[in-house]
């Protein structure tokens, strides 16, 4: 038994507002889905949606997981940062220097995201959003794995990267040391494939560590993973 990957779910002070920026960059369509916020489909072979969730968290920090954000010729990565930048985007510094050939920006809520140069043999085939980048040790690159039926595609100097046996998005953990908590980010939600408390006993056994006692008002379990990320396994659907 394994979770599916359901959302990828960004904190946010403005949920439709926020939803309305990624449809836009992204060209994706709502999906209608039972679910504690908006959610888009994510148009990616990895089957899972983008989610919006309310929050009062202010963001304390550069976020620990961002978008990399793959483009097919020079063209359309100018057309893509010129896109995001009319719906509100802004230009970010994290320390790439003026010389990167990727586009660091940052959506109207202070999510970072780059947009990558073409010719990025890593995430060629993987779709629109490249991949996922995460700040983690290789530990939580293997509890992912795990807990996904993901199968590993990177494990080397302690980065780690999985991806769906079905393509799309790469998740990758570029290994220590961990940035802080940022405070607002993006998270995963879990949908299990049976019942939901095995899959919790499951994720306890693989190094998960359970964050409240009780559910909540959509039935989700909170979780955190080795790294101490939060996240959150859903009733099954």
């Amino acid at each position: 038994m394994t979770s599916r990957l359901f959302a990828l779910s960004f904190d946010a002070h403005e949920p439709e507002r926020l939803a309305r920026f990624w449809s836009g960059v992204l060209s994706l369509e709502t999906a209608h889905d039972l679910y504690d916020g908006v959610a888009l489909k994510s148009g990616n072979d990895a089957g899972y949606r983008l989610g919006f969730r309310p929050t009062q968290a202010q963001k304390l920090a550069q976020n620990r997981l961002h978008f990399d954000l793959t483009s097919s010729s020079p063209e359309d990565q100018k057309e893509t940062v010129a896109r995001a930048l009319d719906l509100g985007a802004q230009h970010a510094d994290v320390g790439q220097g003026p010389d990167a050939s990727h586009v660091v920006l940052a959506d109207p809520e202070g999510n970072e995201f780059c947009v990558i140069a073409p010719g990025n043999g890593f995430l060629t085939g993987c779709g629109v959003i490249g991949a996922l980048a995460c700040d983690g040790s290789q530990a939580v690159g293997y509890f992912w794995s795990e807990a996904l039926g993901w199968p590993l595609v990177w494990d080397q100097d302690e980065e780690t990267a999985v991806q769906s046996p079905n393509g799309g998005t790469k998740i990758t953990w570029g290994g220590p040391p961990l940035m802080p908590d940022p405070g607002k980010d993006i998270h995963f939600d879990l949908a299990p494939d049976g019942d939901q408390q095995t899959e919790v006993e499951r994720l306890l056994s693989l190094g998960a560590k359970r964050l409240d006692p009780a559910q909540g008002e959509d039935g989700a379990v909170l979780l955190a993973d080795p790294d101490g990320n939060k996240f959150r396994l859903l009733t099954h659907r």
